[in-house]
């Protein structure tokens, strides 16, 4: 009597590289999220079909495309997948010594002296954690929380509410006017547009431009338009060499230390306003380990851009603040 084939035990492996190539829509673009071959990926997706006996994909489509079965499948195991890594996290939340991983996304914002700082913290408290850091736009960093791609991000939160993801609010950072040092224009007449100095805007697709464009138009203000970037760094450049101004924040002035010199930050004209950076988190983070995150960054905030800022700039102490 012939012996029948064992049957392999079905695997976790399977059901994430599966739920991945179903967002991602190619086999390549699972591959590069995982850091494994398109071959394994490609192996594991078939055991999971043997194991089931089902086709889940349509692996003749590009990009690829999901079976009515695969479409059932997948429903099912992101309820399922959910629960198991909120079970991880809860089963590891007293424990942060002993945690495997940590996917951790922030703006750039942070990039150049908190995000450093942040990582040999955590490499240090966390040491047999395997640590994938993500540098992006508040949008993306928002979006690949929501795709379970992060577990926890440092953003800038726009107007809307979240309901699929936890925000601890972290710092209020008021939109300020900068100019070249050396400018004699009334403030009023400058963000009016009645000078000769035009307005260096960020780019329209970022999260902090569709903030200030907000504002100006509410408060019917419009300036000359010369030049747009998404880069902090060159904005700051270009104000300190004559070249026009631009509407910042306190946080981003604190980066461009090498254009200090050469600038100088002014309270907006009128009604103040400002965005809301906060840790943003996936529903199955542990909150042991948002906690040890939130409690580094506002010491390595303080350390690194609000006292310095309350010592050279005193009127930014009532409007530049973490948020407790």
């Amino acid at each position: 009597m012939p012996r029948k084939p064992i049957r392999k035990n079905l695997s976790l492996k399977w059901l994430e590289l599966f739920q991945i190539c179903a967002q991602k829509g190619s086999l390549q673009a699972a591959a590069k999220e995982t850091g494994l071959t398109v071959s394994t990926v490609s192996h594991h997706l078939r055991n999971l079909e043997d194991h089931l006996g089902v086709e889940l994909l349509n692996h003749a489509r590009r990009p690829m495309v999901l079976t009515q079965k695969g479409h059932v499948f997948l429903r099912n195991i992101d309820d399922a997948l959910y629960s198991i890594r909120k079970a991880e996290a809860e089963a590891s939340a007293g424990s942060i010594s002993e945690a495997r991983y940590l996917r951790l996304g922030a703006i750039e914002d942070f990039d150049s002296d908190i995000i450093p700082d942040l990582a040999v913290y955590l490499s240090t408290n966390m040491p047999h954690c395997d640590f994938l850091y993500h540098t992006g736009s508040s949008h993306s960093i928002i979006e690949m929380l929501r795709n379970r791609q992060l577990d926890l991000g440092i953003a800038s939160i726009p107007t809307e509410r979240f309901r699929d993801l936890q925000v601890l609010p972290l710092l209020n950072d008021p939109f300020v006017m900068v100019l070249p040092i050396d400018a004699e224009q009334s403030l009023a007449d400058v963000v009016e547009g009645r000078t000769k100095l035009p307005f260096l805007r960020f780019s329209g697709d970022l999260v902090i431009a569709g903030q200030i464009e907000a504002h100006l138009r509410r408060h019917g203000l419009s300036s000359a338009n010369r030049f747009e970037c998404d880069n902090n760094q060159t904005l700051m450049a270009m104000v300190a060499a004559g070249a026009g101004w631009t509407i910042s924040t306190p946080l981003l002035f604190s980066r461009a230390k090498r254009f200090q010199p050469k600038l100088r930050l002014h309270r907006f004209p009128g009604k103040g306003f400002a965005r809301t950076l906060a840790i943003v988190l996936t529903p199955d983070c542990s909150r042991s380990m948002c906690d040890l995150v939130d409690n580094n960054v506002r010491t390595l905030v303080n350390t690194h851009a609000i006292g310095p800022l309350h010592q050279s700039v005193p009127w930014l102490a009532d409007s530049f603040n973490l948020i407790t």
